[in-house]
């Protein structure tokens, strides 16, 4: 029995329309929009390149804060959360069925909860007044004579906010890498003992890392789009935004701030094209660092 040409593209059909609905047109519409004055009231005015001008020549808490803090956050929690990801997946590895699945529900949990932990736990801990945990600590130690305002200081919201990222950053990624290697081939690590690999960090890094590539890369990809999402880390912590003296104050919040509470569509569409360009770069060194050579 022969089968049509076009069967394969009836059973993506259902893919292909969602990817569209949800992917396509509302970068497409995003794009469109960056190149207008929108206030969701009127009609958009087209104003060409002036709003990509204005964020990187006018907008100064763009290139003071929201930039620097937006750089500095992913840098850290990105490839930390990567690697942190990696290693204990890896050490779960070596557990066996039972305390591995604990473990790595354990682990995973924090990336499902991490709205109501910061603001039930995160917040109790870094809690300005003497009943935070910090500063009850800090304070029977001697180390400190009055209560840290830690979630409104703009010295010590940003380390916060990376603590929790990486805190939180055990998430489809971490799964990921976790399958790879539990998927790994047994002969492989067979044959490795029997040229000359003896230990289980010859082990990870000339058999496991170059076999599971593909659950690499996913991972990578997810750390990067996650650690420049995160935006509501530093706004569920701080509960504000802008976020006390734009210490906190990530590219997402700044598109938040403009189309959500200013209401300046156009100019908040040009800042999201920016974050895609940001990711899409990252996602491409990702890419060839994971991506498979053939």
């Amino acid at each position: 029995m022969k089968t049509s040409k076009t069967t394969p593209y009836i059973f993506l059909l259902p893919y292909i329309v969602l990817f569209s609905v949800f992917i396509i047109v509302p970068i497409a519409i995003a794009i469109g929009l960056s190149f207008t004055d929108f206030n969701t009231i009127q009609s958009p005015n087209f104003v060409g390149f002036m709003n990509y001008i204005n964020l990187f020549t006018q907008d100064s808490i763009f290139m003071q804060f929201v930039l620097p803090n937006t750089i500095t956050f992913s840098l850290i929690v990105g490839p930390g959360g990567y690697c942190l990801s990696f290693l204990l997946a890896w050490s779960i590895a070596q557990f066996t069925k039972a305390p591995r699945t604990v473990l790595a529900l354990i682990f995973y949990s924090p990336s499902l909860t991490m709205g109501t932990a910061m603001n039930i736990l995160w917040r109790i801990i870094f809690s300005g007044d003497s009943y935070g945990y910090v500063n009850a600590v800090l304070l029977d130690m001697g180390l400190i004579n009055e209560p840290i305002l830690w979630l409104t200081s703009s010295s010590t919201l940003l380390i916060i906010m990376i603590i929790v990222g990486l805190w939180s950053s055990m998430g489809i990624g971490f799964l990921a890498i976790l399958a790879g290697i539990m998927n790994a081939d047994d002969e492989l690590y067979e044959a490795g003992a029997i040229d000359g690999i003896k230990n289980r960090f010859q082990e990870m890094i000339y058999i496991t890392i170059p076999t599971m590539k593909p659950q690499m890369l996913f991972a990578a990809v997810m750390a990067i789009v996650n650690a420049f999402n995160n935006g509501a880390i530093g706004v569920t912590l701080s509960g504000s935004n802008p976020t006390p003296g734009y210490a906190g104050q990530l590219i997402v919040n700044h598109i938040d701030d403009y189309g959500f509470i200013r209401f300046e569509m156009g100019y908040a569409a040009a800042v999201s094209v920016a974050l895609l360009l940001i990711i899409t770069v990252f996602s491409k060194v990702a890419t060839k660092l994971f991506g498979e050579k053939e």
